[in-house]
């Protein structure tokens, strides 16, 4: 079993070769009044995003997750585009009055009545 080196036993010999204290160094620095911080030089973690992501547990088809997983890394943020995506068009679309819907639909030929896509039989 190796043994443990003795406690106190730097590699550091010379207090000359110390690092320069720059103004930089003070701005970063913890400052205390006592035993009590007053500012504390950085605060933890990486600054927060403009729009924070919420973490969700979430039930998907096999074949979706295999196809976002097969993407690469980033496969999250890709499927969350495509998503965010979704909801933007589902958002407006649903903002859009009945009738321009309707008129666009006459339009294009793509009737949503029932009569249409399920005629009677007899």
């Amino acid at each position: 079993m190796p043994r443990k080196k003795p406690a106190g036993a730097g590699t550091w010999a010379d207090p000359d070769d110390a690092p320069e204290l720059t103004e930089a160094h003070f701005e970063q620095a913890d400052v205390y009044e006592g035993d009590r911080l007053v500012r504390p030089g950085r605060g933890p973690g990486r600054p927060k995003a403009a729009s924070i992501k919420i973490a969700v547990s979430l039930r998907l088809d096999p074949d979706v997750l295999r196809y976002f997983r097969s993407t690469g890394p980033g496969w999250q943020s890709r499927m969350n585009a495509v998503l965010s995506r979704a909801a933007r068009r589902r958002a407006a679309a649903q903002a859009r009055p009945a009738a321009e819907t309707r008129s666009r639909r006459a339009a294009s030929g793509k009737s949503k009545r029932p009569e249409e896509v399920h005629p009677k039989r007899g």
